[in-house]
């Protein structure tokens, strides 16, 4: 039995040490970043991607001329100007509407904020015309519109019509053999392609373009067509970084200096237990922004917010759980049965509060917009992840240092005073299991 209990010990052990060299190893990797063998592993600075209130950016408000637009028109002239702004590469933009005939769109990180505003405004008529302005084909006739890359490097446009649009399409090639087609939105020329063959099977090559950048931008437009009304720019505001500057070594001070309370808090109040609360936070801390990372979300300012939040209730699960180990441990319980008495009594009140949490991050999601829905999607994360810490991590790594050979009650904050007040009350049940 003894020798059982010491090969457990070594085992405990090694699994410990392993846990602290993979926790310093993503350490390093998320705030520090290094390349292995050729391999880049960025920093989360370099990989998360930053939202406009912390990137800067362009702001751009429109707004629809149109009267009597209905909501199915509003959220329909949205998704295009989403599908349009989405094409062009950009981070992440987010595009919202604002009363019942404006639309917000947020692009972070710097750009031609004149070329955003033609392209977002062409809401006009897609048109294919021959040599003699006479209309072949509308945007209605297009099915699908994408920019790739040749195995040469060369950009192209592929286009694919609709039933109705390949008859037009052959009919338009077969009388323009060796002449141009111009496609257009409005007045502004996107393309002017020659025709070199004609085309019956409803699937077309645009070449051409100077550059992926080019091809992409015209098949975009392509692609969603005219609007379904006519929009007009109501500002254009550029947004700097300064408040991203300041905003994150602040909160990167801020999380140094909360985490140094939290540690010396936990260790005076529960010892070593504390130790182990303080590593399962920093694991918590890293499975979020990694998953942060993975799942490309974009962090903003109400999207910090919901991190301190959910940092906050992760390590309150903790104290939860140390608690009703300590109450156990008072009334004489042995350290192993109070371990496992502990957690399933704080198990309610974690899942209690934490469930009632994920319900209001949810209404914030699905309800609200731009900066509300980011703070909801960090919540949430969060939320689940804290909880997956505080039930799996934290349990683990205490039921591993018991195993270590930690099992002396003073090194789970009982004092010398309330262990001997209990060892008449209940000798056997307090005398250690080994």
């Amino acid at each position: 039995m003894k020798k059982d209990s010491f090969t457990s010990k070594k085992s405990s052990i090694f699994i410990f040490v392993v846990i602290l060299v993979l926790v310093a190893f993503f350490l390093a990797w998320g705030f520090i970043g290094f390349e292995i063998f050729g391999r880049e592993f960025k920093n989360f600075d370099n990989s998360i991607k930053k939202g406009l209130d912390l990137q800067g950016g362009v702001s751009v408000l429109q707004e629809i001329v149109d009267e009597n637009v209905t909501k199915e028109t509003l959220q329909r002239t949205r998704e295009l100007l989403a599908l349009r702004v989405n094409k062009f590469g950009l981070s992440e933009p987010i595009v919202t509407i604002e009363g019942d005939k404006r639309i917000r769109i947020d692009l972070a990180g710097v750009f031609d904020s004149d070329d955003i505003v033609k392209t977002l405004t062409s809401t006009g008529q897609l048109t294919f015309k021959d040599e003699q302005g006479n209309v072949l084909l509308t945007g209605n006739d297009v099915k699908n519109a994408t920019a790739v890359l040749t195995n040469e490097g060369r950009a192209i446009i592929q286009l694919k019509f609709t039933p109705e649009g390949t008859q037009k399409f052959a009919e338009a090639t077969k009388n323009n053999l060796n002449k141009t087609i111009e496609i257009s939105m409005d007045d502004q020329v996107l393309t002017k392609p020659v025709v070199n063959a004609e085309i019956t099977e409803g699937e077309a090559v645009i070449e051409g373009s100077k550059s992926f950048e080019e091809a992409n931008k015209v098949a975009s437009i392509i692609q969603s067509g005219a609007l379904p009304v006519t929009l007009k720019t109501i500002s254009i505001n550029a947004v700097g970084p300064t408040l991203g500057a300041e905003a994150i070594p602040n909160t990167m001070k801020a999380a140094v200096i909360g985490f140094i309370f939290i540690f010396i808090i936990m260790v005076v109040r529960y010892k070593f237990p504390g130790v182990i609360a303080t590593l399962s936070l920093i694991i918590y801390m890293l499975l979020f922004l990694f998953t942060f990372t993975e799942i490309q979300a974009v962090l903003t300012l109400p999207g910090i917010a919901g991190i301190l939040l959910t940092l906050g209730m992760a390590i309150d699960a903790n104290i939860l759980i140390y608690e009703r180990i300590r109450e156990e441990l008072t009334r004489g319980k042995s350290v192993k049965v109070s371990i496992k008495i502990g957690f399933n009594k704080a198990m309610s009140s974690i899942l209690d509060s934490n469930i009632t949490t994920i319900i209001a991050g949810l209404v914030l999601y699905f309800i609200g917009t731009g900066g509300v829905k980011g703070f909801a999607t960090t919540l949430l994360i969060g939320i689940v992840l804290s909880m997956f810490s505080s039930i799996v991590i934290t349990k683990y790594m205490i039921n591993l240092v018991y195993n270590m050979g930690l099992r002396s009650k003073k090194s789970y904050g009982l004092t010398k005073v309330v262990e001997q007040k209990n060892r008449g009350a209940n000798e056997n049940e307090y005398r250690e299991e080994v």
